[in-house]
């Protein structure tokens, strides 16, 4: 059967659509006490009803071409998912990126307000490794506990949070080119690296087979950073769902704004090169990874 991307993408997005909406309701979050439906109701707002689900899409392809089915990669495609959406809150509040919308409506902050918006983001990010510890993710316990280190590695100070700090950091001062980019492979490229090492983990990857889906989920981030930045520069805030222009008005310091537009695209051809160079060892079950990637640089939103 030909491989559809489309298709793929789509069912994708509704499988991690229904564990969302599935996991927060006030009973499926309960702990020694009930949440409160307010936070519960920002949780659901800062992730329901958008995004197409790229992350989870890559444990889900990296998981499939080991042959493991798509349902049983839909926990841990869960669980990344709960960390991007917490980032995105977390992101989008004053004190951060300070952005009104996101995904064409009014960010968790706005309409909440910011301190439930930084609760929700906590409750989000507690709740992904929740979902990674329980059975559902997978039979085997050290099976388990690997994939929470990957994606506490790919989260924490030396991937997203870390990133994240580096690239404030990078608003009082100069960066080299070099610098830019260890910041943007930990901002944005160390979930994505994440999330296809975890797919590897559910389908028994070798060491070797694990290393090259390791230099994919790189190259392939940093393709996603760079048409992210492109995009911030050629498309419209309707188009993209969210401000754009956001990193120039806030002087950070990109490839796009080092390099110019038409040199930034080339070197995103040259990445997604480098992707797909990493996937030649294997057969046609990566051809899903091998479409994500050229989507990363050729998305319009």
């Amino acid at each position: 059967m030909t491989y559809s991307f489309s298709q793929d993408l789509a069912s994708n997005a509704a499988d991690i659509e229904r564990a969302l909406d599935a996991l927060l309701t006030g009973p499926a979050l309960a702990g020694p006490g009930v949440p409160a439906e307010r936070l519960v109701a920002a949780m659901r707002h800062g992730s329901l009803n958008g995004g197409k689900r790229l992350r989870p899409l890559l444990v889900r392809q990296a998981a499939g071409v080991f042959g493991v089915p798509a349902a049983a990669a839909v926990t841990a495609g869960l669980a990344v998912e709960l960390v991007h959406c917490y980032s995105l809150v977390h992101d989008d509040l004053p004190a951060m990126d300070d952005d009104d919308l996101r995904r064409g409506q009014p960010t968790v902050h706005k309409a909440y307000d910011d301190a439930t918006a930084i609760l929700a983001g906590d409750a989000l990010l507690t709740h992904a490794f929740a979902v990674l510890a329980s059975e559902a993710a997978h039979p085997d316990p050290a099976i388990r506990i690997r994939l929470v280190g990957e994606l506490a590695a790919g989260a924490g100070a030396g991937g997203m949070a870390g990133g994240q700090m580096r690239d404030i950091e990078g608003e009082a001062g100069f960066l080299t080119e070099r610098a830019i980019a260890e910041l943007q492979a930990m901002k944005t490229g160390a979930l994505i690296r994440a999330a296809v090492r975890m797919g590897a983990i559910l389908g028994g990857a070798s060491a070797e087979q694990l290393a090259l889906l390791t230099s994919y989920a790189e190259a392939a981030g940093r393709a996603f950073q760079l048409a992210d930045d492109i995009l911030d520069v050629t498309a419209t805030p309707a188009t993209l769902g969210k401000a754009t222009g956001k990193d120039a008005h806030a002087g950070k310091q990109t490839i796009v704004s080092r390099i110019g537009v038409a040199a930034a695209r080339r070197e995103l051809a040259e990445m997604i090169h480098d992707a797909l160079s990493a996937l030649l060892p294997f057969d046609q079950r990566a051809d899903g990874l091998r479409e994500t990637a050229r989507f990363f640089a050729e998305r319009q939103h």
